[in-house]
């Protein structure tokens, strides 16, 4: 197994990282560090590591999917397994990937759940008719039924692929810093079946910082947006996921967009709701995030006035 972690100014976390993969209960791996520029010490703290298994590349910052590019190339297993450098395992996950893969040779993903600060596993919030989607240990044969309703089952801390799956489908794709890893998933997505175990064997930190979830950069489209349309155009596209996937492109737009809003680019958000085949149920909620977004930024106080209001109402019902 080739374990790729991709290394930015991480120094704080780096070493728990590392320890979650000491600590696996398989213990035939190789560990990938790919440095991508950092300014802090977090590469001294791989560099103290006297293990042959662990191995340090160094490059000019260059971008997260660049780093796991590189990370791939240099492995030499053909499992390549992923994990961020402030997230951590469960002494499980390599045993439960490999059980995956045995059962599940033609698969083209493996994952598990994760968990992060705030929830005890990522299938806690997934409404009952997609939590019959996924089963505790097997195949997710239409992953974007599932992932048209925004559910995430898995993140880039709990995903194996298959080296030759990287010869088919390509790399992660340069340039994004934002759903450079969904896209990735997507891809595979459209070609492979999935294994999945809801068994939650990975940590996510979703607060720490210099993660991507903590820039407030707008964007202008999401990487799996363009893949997809792509795709759909050339035909590529197997018959049974025409229609979901046309679903889920419209709630990674309503996504982006809500993203945007954030930022305090609502120009940018206005260019993406104005598209026609963003649901009207999506743009209606967006508007609603738009308006409310102004008030506060503009008018605090009436905002404050407002959620006394509404706060006052819900409690007389």
């Amino acid at each position: 197994m080739s374990i790729v972690i991709p290394l930015y100014n991480k120094e704080q976390y780096i070493k728990r990282a590392l320890c979650s993969v000491y600590n696996q209960t398989v213990q035939d791996f190789e560990v990938i560090v790919i440095d991508d520029g950092s300014t802090d010490k977090g590469a001294q703290v791989v560099k103290n590591i006297h293990d042959a298994r662990f191995r340090l590349i160094s490059q000019e910052n260059a971008g997260v999917s660049v780093a796991r590019n590189i990370g791939i190339k240099e492995s030499k297993s053909e499992l390549i397994a992923f994990l961020d450098a402030d997230d951590e395992w469960m002494p499980n996950y390599l045993e439960t990937i490999l059980r995956l893969r045995e059962k599940y040779p033609y698969a083209g993903l493996y994952a598990t759940s994760m968990k992060n600060e705030f929830i005890e596993s990522m299938l806690v919030n997934i409404e009952e008719e997609s939590r019959n989607l996924v089963p505790k240990e097997g195949l997710l044969l239409n992953y974007f039924k599932i992932y048209k309703k925004g559910h995430a089952l898995f993140g880039a801390s709990s995903v194996t692929i298959p080296r030759e799956v990287f010869l088919y489908v390509g790399g992660f794709q340069a340039g994004f810093w934002w759903g450079e890893d969904v896209d990735m998933w997507g891809r595979i997505a459209l070609k492979y079946p999935i294994a999945y175990n809801s068994q939650v064997c990975a940590i996510y930190y979703q607060n720490v910082a210099n993660s991507a979830v903590e820039r407030k950069k707008p964007v202008k489209i999401h990487p799996f947006v363009k893949t997809a349309r792509e795709t759909l155009e050339l035909g590529q596209v197997p018959r049974e996921f025409v229609n979901d996937l046309t679903e889920y492109i419209q709630f990674l737009e309503m996504f982006t967009a809500k993203h945007d809003i954030k930022t305090g680019d609502r120009d940018l958000a206005l260019k993406l709701l104005a598209r026609s085949d963003i649901k009207l149920a999506y743009k209606k909620k967006l508007l609603r995030i738009i308006v409310s977004t102004s008030i506060k930024n503009n008018f605090p106080n009436l905002a404050e006035f407002i959620t006394i209001i509404n706060s006052r109402q819900k409690k007389k019902s």
